[in-house]
């Protein structure tokens, strides 16, 4: 009963994040727009706007300055109050890219620091622990392989036909062939993001982020995404000059922002993640895969992931180059996704927000989850049993 009543609970939580608007769930910016654009005094204001996001000030009858600012100004306020303002994007979607571009010429003006960039993406309305309990299943398909865990999930892909399709659909543009050594990067980053759209998270999450005990494994898990073509380049570039440069495509920037925005780490958290979300962070990290923001697993002692750039020649813009570097590579949230996807179990991760003075039983809690979330030398997930979602809340009780 207490279970039904908890995932009863998280069902509703889920929902009215996801609805945003009291009244129904959010339209995609497709329709929003195409909504305004028949309102008159609607798209009066959205092509206000967006000559606004344009910085065309000219395009405005005898506005300038400060009154073209106020303008810019009164449009936005005036679309609060329509369906635009609260629109959002579905990754994959059939008109992903032209639904972003929507997204960002309403938000791009307001928006401050990249890291703190809000997420164009619908959340996912899904129970946490359907997708982390799939995790096992990989393991124990009596035809697989014993030892090798990311070796079990790519037979596995094999013999799923979506999995073995997509993959298939990756891996010609993303090896080089005999006449030509360099692989076509553009169209393996397109298969690349194919995949992780399409493919059911038991088998793509299966391959990405399986765990290991040997380099044999991990090298096989670095792999997946095939490194060469996808990945590394001649030279690193500088990570600023890497982010500005997905910025300026709008499902780069829109899987950066998701990106940081789901896995926001918080030391006050049971799970080390702001929104204790493990599900909605690997969503996320998956979908930088196949854009010029590709992360991958750094070497294969360790869970650490990094774009393919550096901090060299970064100036008086070092700090601001190590924080977003070290988003990826030292961040707690998303190694402590990893985990629990390879163990199977997401638990604890709906454990609201600690406040920072916290009971010495809740603090045990949490060191003890980020102590079995630090990495080991073979980088094995330790065995935990398996709880609901709830498990803390029931104890209390």
């Amino acid at each position: 009963e207490f279970v039904g009543l908890c995932l009863l609970s998280l069902d509703v939580l889920l929902s009215t994040e996801v609805s945003g608007l009291p009244g129904g769930d959010r339209l995609d910016c497709v329709k929003a727009s195409d909504q305004c654009l028949k309102e008159q005094s609607c798209s009066t204001k959205y092509r206000t706007l967006r000559q606004c996001v344009a910085g065309k000030e000219s395009n405005f009858s005898r506005a300038t300055g400060l009154e073209a600012k106020d303008e810019c100004k009164s449009a936005m306020e005036a679309l609060k109050q329509k369906s635009l303002y609260n629109c959002r994007c579905k990754r994959g979607m059939k008109k992903e890219k032209n639904c972003l571009r929507i997204y960002w010429s309403m938000y791009q003006s307001l928006q401050g620091n990249d890291l703190l960039e809000d997420s164009p993406y619908e959340p996912v309305n899904s129970r946490l622990s359907d997708i982390f309990r799939l995790a096992p299943i990989v393991s124990v398909e009596p035809v697989l392989s014993k030892g090798n865990n990311c070796l079990d999930a790519a037979k596995a892909c094999n013999l799923n036909d979506t999995c073995k399709r997509f993959r298939s659909a990756y891996i010609t543009p993303c090896t080089s062939s005999t006449s030509n050594e360099i692989c076509n990067k553009r169209k393996c980053h397109k298969a690349l993001r194919l995949f992780f759209d399409k493919v059911p998270p038991k088998h793509s999450y299966g391959m990405l982020f399986c765990s290991c005990r040997d380099v044999a494994c991990t090298e096989r898990r670095r792999q997946t995404i095939v490194p060469v073509c996808s990945y590394e380049d001649r030279e690193k570039p500088n990570c600023l000059n890497l982010q500005e440069s997905c910025k300026k495509n709008y499902i780069c920037r829109s899987r950066l922002a998701d990106f940081f925005t789901n896995c926001q780490p918080e030391s006050r958290s049971v799970s080390s993640c702001l929104k204790e979300n493990y599900a909605d962070c690997l969503l996320a990290y998956s979908g930088l895969i196949g854009t010029v923001m590709t992360p991958n697993y750094i070497d294969s002692n360790s869970l650490s992931v990094a774009p393919w750039c550096d901090c060299s020649n970064s100036g008086n813009d070092i700090d601001e180059c190590l924080k977003f570097l070290n988003f990826f590579q030292d961040n707690t949230c998303l190694k402590n996704a990893i985990q629990a996807f390879g163990n199977g179990t997401d638990v604890n991760v709906w454990q609201p927000i600690l406040p920072v003075q916290t009971t010495t039983a809740t603090t045990t809690t949490a060191s003890r989850l980020k102590n079995t979330g630090s990495e080991t030398t073979n980088n094995e997930i330790p065995t935990h049993n398996d709880s609901p979602a709830c498990a803390n809340l029931q104890v209390r009780e």
